[in-house]
């Protein structure tokens, strides 16, 4: 697995999930890294992670051809990581509960990104820890789902999106990327490209500054834009 440098990696955390979405898309990403349709629900107030991911498989318990793990996905969470999970589109249960976090805290992660849902809300705001879902639900993991891999290539598809030429592109997430999180969504860096993408939110970043500036001055959206994006 390629490694980027640690002063880049810690770079990121400067700029918001927005302005690294704006540098993938520059770099020719369909999707700007965006794993959509995940939102903040822990803790109560507004928080950004910024961390490598520790990915997690589920499938279907119907599944008996898929792997069996021999311990459970959070024991052998990488500390300092946030664990990305992917649960089968069509599963209504929680794949994530309270103990699980009480479990990657002592494991030294840093937070959560579920496509798919979680329960114990109160229990992940109690603790401050970040969770980020598509949803929340009422009963847990089994008899539902089970995971099957950890430290695998994810492929996190766009909820109730077709497969036609607009559809949104799904996100691949493989161990070690950068997860970038806030209140805005959740943003997925492939590893290889951090120093590109630095480089670019870095320059969107002081290009915005100038737009808003000139904006509060009241010059106007369309001049400014043109006079500092160049259109």
């Amino acid at each position: 697995m390629s490694t980027s440098t640690p002063s880049s990696t810690c770079q990121l955390s400067q700029f918001s999930a927005c302005e690294i979405s704006d540098a993938l898309i520059k770099l020719g990403s369909p999707n700007g890294g965006h794993i959509p349709d995940v939102h903040m629900l822990s803790p109560a107030s507004q928080v950004k992670i910024c961390a490598p991911a520790y990915t997690v498989q589920m499938v279907l318990a119907s599944d008996n051809s898929a792997p069996k793990l021999s311990s459970h996905f959070v024991d052998t969470a990488t500390p300092g990581s946030i664990i990305v999970i992917d649960a089968p589109p069509q599963a209504k249960n929680a794949v994530w509960g309270g103990l699980m976090t009480a479990g990657a805290q002592a494991r030294g992660a840093v937070g959560v990104i579920i496509s798919g849902c979680c329960r114990d809300l109160a229990e992940h705001r109690a603790a401050d820890f970040p969770v980020f879902a598509r949803g929340h639900s009422t009963v847990g993991q089994s008899p539902f789902v089970r995971p099957s891999g950890v430290n695998v290539t994810l492929t996190i598809h766009p909820k109730d999106v077709g497969n036609g030429p607009d559809a949104f592109d799904p996100v691949t997430v493989t161990p070690g990327d950068w997860i970038i999180a806030d209140e805005d969504g959740v943003v997925c860096v492939p590893v290889d490209m951090v120093d590109k993408v630095v480089e670019l939110a870095k320059k969107g970043q002081e290009i915005d500054a100038k737009c808003m500036a000139d904006i509060k001055a009241g010059k106007g959206v369309q001049a400014s834009f043109k006079k500092h994006r160049g259109k």
